[in-house]
């Protein structure tokens, strides 16, 4: 799945003249934890969380540095502290250091794009202009659709399932398909075996469960560890 296919196209957004008080109210009353800012024609500018509003001259939460570690921020950092703390519009405080994603984005790297930077949603954007926002929330709806019933029926391919969990074991590291034999019949996948550990067991189930048309995993592996088959 791809951004534009899961992607918030209702956005809340706010001009760069924006007051903070308007900013926080905004959040409070949408529900949301960040809002972009855009110009008039609707590109871009930054966005606004709720970190961006958590340090603030108003309510005495202004970010707090020994003298020793206002000697390591440096100046310019102390000066944009300053700002993001005392400015009272959306154009002081935001951060314009913004990840976005296009329209065909894929969602793995938007999922990876949330882990190294540590954020919770992030705008889809086209030649500059906001289309939309994909969060967490987006994902599970896309994850919603994606495992819903989707209407088909009848008998499953068993021999397809085999080939595609075989499959599915050779390219995964933590797998080693040479010494399991696996029986499909009606769509009920039979494990036989030896695995490592019971954390490669229970991967093995997922794997197989998750291939379409399979309808039950009988799991009669067992647990041998590497180091006693060496033994």
């Amino acid at each position: 799945m791809r951004a534009k296919e899961i992607m918030t196209r209702r956005v809340v957004r706010v001009a760069p003249g924006a007051a903070v008080g308007e900013i926080a109210n905004l959040l409070l009353r949408h529900r949301i934890s960040a809002v972009p800012v855009v110009d008039a024609e609707d590109r871009i500018l930054g966005v606004v969380s709720e970190a961006e509003l958590t340090h603030r001259a108003e309510i005495g939460t202004e970010r707090y540095r020994s003298w020793w570690t206002r000697l390591l921020a440096g100046p310019e950092t102390l000066a944009l502290e300053y700002v993001r703390s005392h400015g009272s519009r959306a154009a002081d405080v935001m951060c314009r250091d913004t990840p976005a994603v296009g329209p065909n984005a894929p969602l793995a790297e938007i999922v990876r794009l949330f882990d190294r930077r540590r954020i919770h949603w992030v705008p889809v954007v086209d030649g500059g202009k906001l289309l939309g926002v994909v969060s967490r929330t987006d994902l599970l709806r896309g994850l919603n659709i994606r495992t819903a019933p989707d209407g088909t029926s009848g008998p499953p391919d068993d021999e397809a399932i085999r080939r595609r969990l075989l499959e599915i074991l050779r390219s995964e590291g933590w797998a080693f398909p040479s010494g399991l034999r696996v029986f499909v019949k009606d769509g009920v996948v039979d494990l036989w075996g030896r695995v490592d550990s019971e954390e490669q067991d229970k991967a093995i189930r997922i794997a197989a469960s998750t291939i379409p048309g399979v309808r039950m995993v009988e799991d009669h592996l067992v647990r041998f560890p590497a180091w006693a088959r060496a033994e």
